[in-house]
């Protein structure tokens, strides 16, 4: 009888930590560039993305390239240099090359995508793709949905695509595209509302459009990312602004920088 009460008491230790340990946001947030990316985590990194499930996130953004011999890596830069220091591009230089440099922020090595996709899996993390990869190779983007299925995440999975790699992944990803891409979309024989998903930064994202892709059935997702801020001095400010407007259109899924996540913090 002790030894049933010690198991019950120490499991429930256990989700009270678990749920102590993770920040409870009011929206569904997606860790932009792999998660909480910081002074002491890198982009696309493990750290980053261990301390965005941490934290609560609801999905980590991975960028996706590939190397000289055909390795699919997490990876935002065209090169290695800001945080590698490595010279030339991702696409002049072999995985063997690369795979044992450190970052100049942490101890995070590069990693290839199905590294971070299984991470993502073990952190109960879901996946949003964005895909730099130029062309259309169909052999290699059937290897992307392979893993994304291998790991169970392609259900959930997002993409941010490129025009070539549009046919291939509609249907299969679910796919960004502006209100003007949809409508034209919307006009194609085969379209489907599942297919894709209305993302739009706070520039351009307005109430009127948010309550016309629920009518049609169209997820919304808006980002809140620092790019958009460049030259305002008060970046915070706005930032926070943007994301009370945001909030007031009853958005529930939210690609951001993380230095934004206070601000959904319940």
């Amino acid at each position: 009888m002790w030894l049933t009460r010690f198991f019950r008491l120490t499991l429930s230790f256990s989700v009270i930590a678990s749920v102590c340990q993770a920040q409870l946001f009011d929206r569904n947030l997606i860790g932009h560039r792999g998660g909480v990316v910081d002074s002491t985590h890198t982009e696309n990194g493990l750290s980053a993305l261990r301390e965005a499930a941490r934290r609560g996130y609801w999905m980590v953004e991975l960028d996706m390239r590939l190397t000289k011999d055909s390795v699919l890596i997490a990876q935002h830069d065209k090169t290695l240099t800001r945080f590698y220091g490595q010279p030339g591009t991702v696409g002049q230089t072999r995985w063997q090359d690369m795979a044992g440099l450190v970052s100049n922020v942490d101890q995070n090595t590069p990693q290839t995508l199905e590294r971070m996709l299984q991470e993502c899996q073990e952190q109960n993390l879901q996946v949003m793709l964005d895909n730099k990869i130029e062309g259309l190779d169909t052999l290699l983007f059937a290897r992307v949905v392979a893993l994304l299925r291998q790991y169970k995440l392609q259900e959930k999975a997002l993409m941010i695509g490129t025009d070539e790699s549009t046919p291939y992944f509609t249907g299969k990803v679910k796919l960004s595209c502006t209100r003007q891409q949809l409508e034209e979309n919307m006009k194609k024989p085969g379209y489907r509302a599942a297919h894709y998903f209305l993302f739009e930064g706070p520039k351009t994202l307005t109430q009127e459009s948010v309550q016309w892709a629920r009518r049609h059935g169209i997820m919304v997702v808006a980002a809140i990312n620092k790019w958009a801020y460049q030259r305002v001095p008060d970046l915070m400010e706005v930032a926070k602004k943007d994301i009370r407007r945001l909030k007031s259109y009853g958005i529930q899924y939210v690609q951001i920088d993380s230095e934004f996540d206070p601000f959904f913090q319940r």
